[in-house]
């Protein structure tokens, strides 16, 4: 779809009546990051799916500033907008994960209940923030040099050897990630990890204390770094909730993609979303 200064690449499965849930991937996913636990969900649920920008198949028309998280979380208010989408269920996964958080923080009514997989609000300090945006500079620079599929094949490698993802070269869906991965283009990651990563988000610390609507905190017992952010988060705010799931690390929905599911459905059960779609 065509918006101001984006052509998203989505996908909307309609299942008449059933409340919708908005996917959004992590950094170097794409609009299939979900499709296993999709499958699982079956009909329960309406989906909606889509390439956030750096990613996949949707292109920026604009300045670099559209790939930042602002212009982001507005261009998809923008989408719901157009796709008659009131309110919908919200499921980040890492940086898809911050940015569902901003959305909920500042869009509020469009979002009954959300969940967070391995997710931040991003580093609450200035010091922090230049330390991580001068790290994922460097990280920049590799991916800007990751132009042959080889070069961006070893990257890959390189990236899920970090502890956060734990045993996932082991698991049996990880060639099948590594293979969806490829198919996103270096040059454009690297402004995503620019412009939208860790160092270069707004500190949501503040905001999330406030906060008034259901948070489902998912983390991997062998993400040790993000169980003691989302620890924090689940103290600070009185409306999440957290639940470290067994036999993963950061990436859940593919490490322990039964165990992902259930707590959804389980979260988002019994909820009514009236004026959803317009069906």
């Amino acid at each position: 779809m065509i918006l101001e200064n984006y052509i998203f690449n989505y996908s909307l499965i309609n299942n008449y009546k059933k409340p919708v849930i908005l996917f959004l991937h992590g950094f170097m996913g794409n609009i299939d990051e979900f499709d296993d636990a999709i499958q699982l969900l079956s009909n329960e649920f309406s989906y909606l799916t889509l390439d956030l920008p750096g990613h996949g198949k949707t292109q920026v028309l604009g300045e670099e500033e559209y790939y930042t998280m602002a212009n982001t979380a507005h261009a998809i208010i923008n989408l719901l907008d157009e796709l008659k989408i009131i309110r919908c269920f919200l499921v980040g996964y890492s940086m898809g994960g911050r940015l569902a958080l901003y959305l909920t923080l500042d869009f509020p009514e469009r979002f009954e209940k959300v969940v967070l997989e391995s997710a931040s609000p991003g580093l609450a300090t200035e010091l922090e923030r230049t330390e991580r945006i001068k790290r994922d500079a460097q990280i920049a620079r590799k991916l800007s040099r990751s132009i042959e599929k080889s070069d961006f094949a070893a990257f890959l490698s390189n990236w899920y050897n970090q502890p956060i993802f734990g045993s996932i070269k082991n698991h049996s869906g990880c060639d099948r990630m590594i293979k969806s991965r490829l198919q996103n283009h270096p040059l454009e990651l690297e402004k995503s990890l620019r412009l939208m990563g860790t160092g270069c988000q707004p500190s949501l610390w503040e905001k999330l204390k406030d906060h008034t609507k259901p948070l489902l905190l998912l983390v991997g017992e062998y993400d040790q770094k993000f169980i003691d952010i989302n620890t924090e988060m689940s103290q600070i705010c009185k409306f999440a909730q957290l639940k470290i799931i067994s036999n993963s690390g950061h990436n859940i929905h593919l490490e322990n993609t039964l165990t992902f599911v259930q707590n959804i459905q389980d979260f988002f059960a019994n909820e009514p979303i009236t004026d959803s779609t317009s069906y």
